[in-house]
């Protein structure tokens, strides 16, 4: 829809140095069927940025919406992710923010467009923090991976704080994973929301390390995510001297 604004921005390694792009697509790793242009994250939020300033930015999102409801990998990643840091610096209400972010989590099908939208959400540390949970929970509950993977990385992102942790672990429990249907061919699925999960943790555990030890100490969440916890407090330099347990 926006190929061609997005054409000159496409990294030169990417286009000639088949190695290079390789590596560029195994990280991404979206789905069969949709293609990856080859943009670096700083074009796309610089693009999304001029997006957002534009009269008709409302009539482009809506486009992207017909788009994608049209056929499903119509769009290119790059598109996908632009289209959610689009929502973000738009200037607008509360309701309308969330109105048109309901209709986005439908595309997020990838670890990478998922977690773009939420680490740049910086709306979200202005929304009272119940509103923002009442927003989230529904989809802890939902059977589809990265909608779930969703509430996970915006809750890490935006409500690790002394009132809300306790909660935000209570809802990591309930997390129906055998329920949760997965597109990517990962042992132990869901492996996205599994990870998200341990990612979370791993971050309560540089904020609020007492309280997430205890937690971790009493919690019965599966052995799989616990090792991806345990993984994710060794890898981070914020963690790894501090005891996971």
């Amino acid at each position: 829809m926006i190929i061609e604004k997005l054409t000159p921005l496409i990294c030169p390694r990417f286009l000639n140095e088949a190695k290079y792009r390789e590596g560029h697509i195994r990280i991404v790793n979206a789905l069969p069927g949709r293609r990856i242009l080859g943009l670096h994250t700083p074009e796309m939020k610089q693009t999304a940025k001029e997006l957002a300033k534009q009269a008709d930015v409302r009539d482009l999102i809506q486009g992207f919406e017909k788009e994608f409801r049209m056929e499903r990998f119509s769009l290119a990643y790059e598109e996908t992710v632009i289209w959610g840091l689009t929502i973000n610096a738009l200037k607008c209400t509360w309701d309308e923010r969330l109105t048109l972010l309901k209709a986005y989590i439908p595309v997020l099908d990838n670890w990478a467009v998922c977690d773009s939208f939420c680490c740049n959400a910086k709306w979200a540390l202005k929304l009272p923090p119940q509103t923002l949970w009442d927003f989230l929970l529904p989809y802890y509950n939902s059977k589809q991976e990265f909608e779930v993977r969703f509430a996970i990385v915006m809750s890490m992102c935006y409500l690790l704080n002394v009132e809300w942790l306790p909660t935000v672990f209570h809802q990591l429990e309930a997390i129906p994973l055998a329920e949760v249907v997965s597109e990517y061919a990962y042992p132990n699925p869901p492996y996205y929301v599994r990870m998200g999960m341990a990612w979370l943790l791993a971050t309560a555990l540089a904020k609020h390390p007492e309280a997430t030890r205890a937690f971790m100490n009493r919690t019965s969440l599966p052995e799989d995510v616990k090792r991806l916890y345990v993984r994710k407090v060794r890898e981070s330099f914020r963690t790894r001297s501090i005891s996971p347990y």
